[in-house]
């Protein structure tokens, strides 16, 4: 989102949009510019078998997961006789027991039956390299996770206990990555712009909460917002916050917006965010349900990227396609941390939506 009186940055071309990404990913990644350059080309590859193999593989799919080392594609299938397609189709398959509708069914149970946790259980997600539903813990706390499996009525054989150091918190002090003010009160980050305003997290602010961007130039009014339960929001500019298909790259340059492709499991992904700009790591899982002191978030996406408050609805994306906007995660930019992101899809199908692309 630019505001019309004053002067923006024009969108990077596709070659722009990699070289910036790999500058990033240098820095974040440890990899040369050619090995950036290389795993770009190889994530871009990826996401189209995924694509294709997810559709043609119907109730036997079981997820994937991206190889950033060997830049390969590995597709779990629960069907021997699927292995043939996977293979032709140029990723690696792999046979296990549980089907990606199974294990997100365990997190459905999951979710009903924790929405009455307390304090102890940080949240849970269906890990596909794995093949089962993870549950984290915060130290000590295992038996709290055996009492939730035991009381959900799943399978605990199809369930894996891991600790973490810290609860989930959202990421709000209540271009994409530009920040905006919600009612004079604190700052959240734009996430992508859609055709009439831009959306972000639900948590920033609810339905009619007025926002303006920091300059004071655009307004606008959120006009569609799910939290919790979800965590999208949807906001209505006004003409003067113009929407244009591009990221603050916080480098004095933006990155362009193409699509809205999902990036497999294991591939690089990068945010922008007004607090701590733009930094890049890896999907580590979907599907997580997260245990917010707020109330809980079902299905959002794993990665291994910091974030810190301000940064809230900001961008998240593969090469130049969108995949999602900053909810919360534990941790922050000086000692690393774990951050979680609303999936674009869902926010655009909900809210009738159409992404403004390059």
């Amino acid at each position: 989102m630019t505001s019309s009186t004053a002067s923006a940055a024009e969108p990077s071309t596709a070659q722009g949009t990699a070289q910036e990404l790999a500058s990033a990913m240098e820095r974040d990644l440890g990899l040369t510019s050619a090995e950036a350059q290389e795993r770009l080309d190889h994530e871009s590859e990826a996401r189209s078998i995924n694509s294709e193999l997810r559709s043609e593989l119907g109730d036997s799919w079981a997820g994937s997961f991206f190889d950033g080392d060997s830049g390969e594609l590995t597709v779990a299938v629960t069907d021997d006789a699927a292995t043939d397609t996977i293979a032709s189709a140029g990723a690696n398959p792999e046979v296990v027991s549980y089907s990606e509708d199974e294990l997100n069914a365990i997190v459905a149970d999951l979710d009903a039956q924790g929405s009455q946790t307390g304090d102890g259980i940080a949240g849970w997600y269906p890990d596909s390299e794995a093949n089962a539903v993870v549950v984290e813990v915060l130290e000590g706390q295992e038996a709290a996770a055996e009492d939730l499996v035991a009381e959900a009525g799943v399978d605990p054989g199809a369930v894996e206990v891991a600790q973490t150091s810290e609860q989930p918190r959202l990421y709000a002090d209540i271009v994409g990555g530009n920040p905006y003010e919600i009612a004079g009160t604190g700052l959240c980050s734009v996430g992508f712009a859609v055709e009439g305003g831009f959306v972000t997290a639900g948590h920033c602010g609810s339905a009619g909460t007025n926002v303006a961007s920091q300059d004071g130039s655009g307004t606008g009014t959120v006009a569609n917002s799910q939290f919790p339960g979800a965590d999208m929001g949807h906001v209505a500019a006004d003409s003067n916050w113009v929407p244009t298909p591009a990221v603050n790259d916080y480098e004095g340059g933006t990155i362009s917006v193409a699509g809205s492709q999902e990036s497999p499991v294991g591939a690089s992904v990068c945010r922008s965010g007004t607090t701590t700009g733009f930094h890049c790591g890896e999907i580590r899982a979907k599907g997580q349900t997260v245990q917010y002191a707020e109330g809980q978030v079902q299905n959002l996406t794993r990665t291994n990227v910091c974030a810190e408050p301000g940064d809230s609805g900001g961008s998240w994306l593969t090469d130049n396609q969108a995949q999602g906007v900053t909810s919360g995660g534990s941790g922050n930019c000086t000692i690393g941390g774990i951050t979680f992101f609303q999936p674009i899809g869902p926010i655009l199908d909900e809210f009738g939506l159409t992404l403004v692309t390059s």
